[in-house]
């Protein structure tokens, strides 16, 4: 009945209106129009009115098992809430079409009339749980449903479930990809050719007789538990396995859906045993809640995004991690060292800032600026990468992941918290002395060669733009702030890349196929092929990041004058740079307020720069570490704890022997294993 043409009436009202006769229909619609009902009814009441009115409950419990009366329920077992696609984006498009237009299914099935009858299955299942228990058997009991487990028909569904979903796990299962990414199990027997042995043998005794009750002391029932927790343990190990051999998204489905697979077996197997009578009405409310509940979560987008990403981010930080170890300075030595990485990228910066503004008083288009823009900036990242130097806002991405990496496997203990905030002091004041390289060294370089340029041609290329330049490090009079956070996304994204290509690179074995390809020995030779593969293995992922961040960088500002937007991005070196360019430009004739809002705003920059990409990193990184938050907040409170007792460590190199141990080890304990044959 349309929405807009029925009369809303109670629950009791209904059950009158259709039951206070045997009503012999097969139509789904007075069901559907009672669970319509049913949460806006005080079910205490209903129980009543079926307690006074035992004919009405009588047809009610008789129209009930009429419907469901020879309608097979196994597509609601294997089916639903369960991935039916070998890649995300199928599996993603099927669920939205489903959505917006559901699928045409069999009228002939329970699947149909769970579909048709419940149009709002997770209210309708919250209403059912809220249910107490001792009210729920009462209401079974009272329409004679409260044995449906131990009818034949329905064991035989039940069996047929189990067989239909073993079938798809060996399938899964049996293949190439999948089974190399468990190459442990190659000297073992297969637990999913035994598990299925095992079910054709129970096949075989429901055959024998349909009386058949599976107990928990049979062995057979014992074996299959064995062997279902043994496929666990094999899509587990597959998985920890990633990130030796890396993985592909249709292994990662493929995996998914196993594990899913195995554990709708389980749920199926639990509702099969009985050790006594009692427990048939137990199971066959858990049959009931088990159907609304897959059926609640078939079409479900958020839980399909985050299974399918989840291990995919975790093994973009679990590079990240590895690279953000290197991030960290114990001693002075190192952070002496740290300080002169980032000169180099502060030099190298300063003339890139140089390079930009020349691009930019070039003729042409948005287009052709865009161009030129992103490959200032991808060859100079990638220099900086090449050379070993540091850009500071490269590093929270990595740095986020590897604290998130430690965070995860350490034991939460109260001396863990304080060796973490030790290690985050650590990693704050190399993010300090990285900032303090790259702008005390950009600002000069930009400076002295902008000056060397009027020197050497009679003319100050930065007087034209100077005052566009300094407004631009003014947060009151442009969005720098923004542009800011629009850089410091980019940088999140660079990371991802890095490890989404390192990933890549370990899975197809990349580097493997540069050092046996047979063009390379032949003409380079095979200690040549070699080198070439070790540098590939060492560099692409850095160099891809790089890459892609310059373009980002580059493209950003001139998409936003096409499209009319006031789309930019600031980086902290940069902006430093730009600085420099602007207080010449304009001769340094300058009020105070524009000298230090400038140089105010470079260090505010640095600061979103920093937060937006730390932050971001970090949520992707405990996301994929399933990190307890409440445990985040007593760290965070540990180390504001350990910042007011010792405040100088987050900017100095002062030493404490036994944290800085401890903190060593954290981090070597956790570290990702390496790539390896497989």
């Amino acid at each position: 009945m349309p929405f807009y043409t029925r009369n809303k009436v109670d629950f009791t009202t209904a059950l009158t209106q259709y039951f206070s006769f045997r009503n012999e229909t097969k139509s789904v619609e007075p069901l559907a129009e009672l669970m319509r009902d049913l949460p806006q009814s005080n079910f205490t009441e209903i129980l009543e009115f079926l307690r006074n009115n035992s004919e009405i409950a009588e047809n009610f419990g008789y129209y009930i098992r009429n419907v469901f009366s020879g309608k097979p329920f196994n597509l609601s077992l294997t089916e639903a809430n369960i991935l039916s696609e070998n890649a995300f984006y199928p599996e993603f498009k099927k669920r939205i079409l489903n959505k917006v237009l559901p699928a045409v299914e069999n009228e002939n099935t329970v699947w149909f009339l769970v579909d048709t009858a419940s149009v709002r299955p997770k209210k309708d299942l919250l209403y059912f749980k809220n249910i107490p228990p001792e009210d729920l058997t009462e209401f079974f009991n009272l329409l004679e449903i409260n044995d449906f487990v131990a009818l034949p028909k329905v064991k035989k569904e039940l069996l047929f479930s189990m067989n239909i979903l073993a079938w798809r796990v060996i399938g899964n299962a049996m293949e190439v990809e999948v089974v190399n990414m468990a190459p442990e199990y190659r000297n073992f027997d297969n637990p999913f050719l035994a598990l299925q042995n095992e079910l054709d043998i129970l096949n075989e005794n429901f055959k024998q007789n349909p009386e058949f009750t599976l107990k928990s002391k049979d062995e057979h029932y014992k074996q299959i538990r064995v062997y279902l927790e043994q496929g666990q343990d094999f899509v587990t190990l597959a998985f920890k396995n990633s990130a030796k051999y890396g993985i592909s998204g249709k292994i990662n489905q493929s995996l998914l859906k196993i594990r899913q697979q195995l554990d709708r077996m389980s749920d199926i197997l639990a509702i099969m045993v009985t050790d006594s009578p009692d427990e048939i009405g137990e199971k066959s409310q858990q049959l009931f809640f088990n159907i609304l509940e897959y059926k609640s979560h078939k079409n479900n987008l958020r839980e399909l995004i985050s299974d399918s990403t989840r291990l995919m981010s975790h093994l973009i930080t679990n590079h990240t991690a590895e690279t953000g170890s290197h991030y960290i300075t114990s001693t002075g030595r190192d952070y002496v060292k740290m300080f002169m990485k980032a000169s180099g990228g502060g030099i190298i910066v300063g003339c890139l800032v140089m390079l930009k503004l020349f691009y930019g008083t070039l003729p042409g288009s948005d287009f052709s600026h865009a161009a030129l823009f992103a490959f200032n900036y991808a060859m100079g990242f990638i220099m900086i990468y090449l050379m070993n130097f540091t850009l500071a806002t490269k590093q929270p991405a990595m740095t986020a992941a590897m604290m998130a990496k430690v965070l995860s496997e350490g034991e939460n203990t109260k001396k863990n918290y304080v060796d973490f905030a030790h290690l985050v002091a650590k990693v704050f004041r190399t993010q300090f002395i990285a900032f303090m390289g790259n702008v005390f060294l950009a600002f000069p370089v930009a400076l002295a060669l902008i000056y060397g340029l009027d020197v050497l041609f009679q003319h100050n290329f930065a007087a034209e733009k100077a005052a566009k330049l300094l407004q631009d490090h003014d947060p009151f009079r442009s969005k720098a702030i923004l542009h800011a956070c629009l850089a410091g996304f980019f940088l999140f994204v660079s990371g991802i890349i890095s490890g989404n290509v390192a990933n890549s690179s370990v899975y197809y074995h990349i580097p493997k196929r540069i050092a046996k390809n047979p063009f390379l020995n032949q003409f380079f030779g095979e200690k040549s092929a070699k080198k070439i593969s070790e540098y590939y293995a060492k560099n692409v992922a850095g160099i891809m990041s790089n890459f892609w961040f310059g373009v980002f960088l580059g493209v950003t500002g001139p998409i936003g004058l096409f499209f009319g937007l006031d789309l930019d991005i600031r980086h902290i070196t940069f902006a430093a740079g730009n600085v420099a360019l602007g207080f010449y430009g304009s001769g340094f004739m300058l009020d105070s307020y524009t000298i230090w809002i400038s140089i105010i705003t470079v260090f505010i920059i640095g600061f979103f720069n920093f937060a937006v990409s730390f932050g971001l990193s970090m949520v992707l990184a405990f996301r994929s570490r399933k990190v307890n938050l409440g445990e985040v907040r007593e760290i965070y409170r540990e180390i504001f704890r350990y910042f007011l007792k010792n405040p100088l460590r987050f900017f100095l190199p002062i030493r404490s022997r036994d944290l800085d141990n401890r903190t060593k080890e954290m981090v070597e304990k956790t570290m990702p294993t390496k790539s390896e044959d497989r």
